[in-house]
């Protein structure tokens, strides 16, 4: 009888196989879950510093003056003088920043 194959699938090395999934993640994070985390932090910074007289655009398209600020909410003023109780959610950052820069010039894309 002829002794059992060396060197087949499963006498591969389980370090390597460690130090692959562990680059798996490595790229994972950084093209993936730490971009998206900076991108909230922004969006949040971004919310938190809305004020009264402030231009913003929801996500569904509208254009607003803000008249009035809560925790979670936002009164704004469209331009047929219709008033719209919106949630802070719903005002599209990367929209607002890019047609009101003058207005939010605290907040900076980067």
């Amino acid at each position: 009888m002829a002794p059992p194959a060396q060197g087949g699938p499963a006498s591969a090395n389980p370090i390597m196989s460690l130090l692959l999934w562990i680059l798996i993640f490595v790229v994972i994070w950084f093209f993936m879950i730490r971009p998206q985390r900076k991108k909230d932090k922004e969006q949040k910074l971004f919310r938190d510093q809305l004020g009264k007289g402030r231009w913003v655009i929801t996500i569904g398209g509208v254009h607003g003056k803000i008249l009035e600020v809560s925790e979670t909410t936002l009164v704004i003023e469209t331009e047929g003088q219709g008033r719209l109780k919106i949630e802070k959610s719903a005002v599209s950052v990367d929209s607002t920043i890019a047609a009101y820069p003058d207005s939010h010039s605290a907040v900076t894309k980067k």
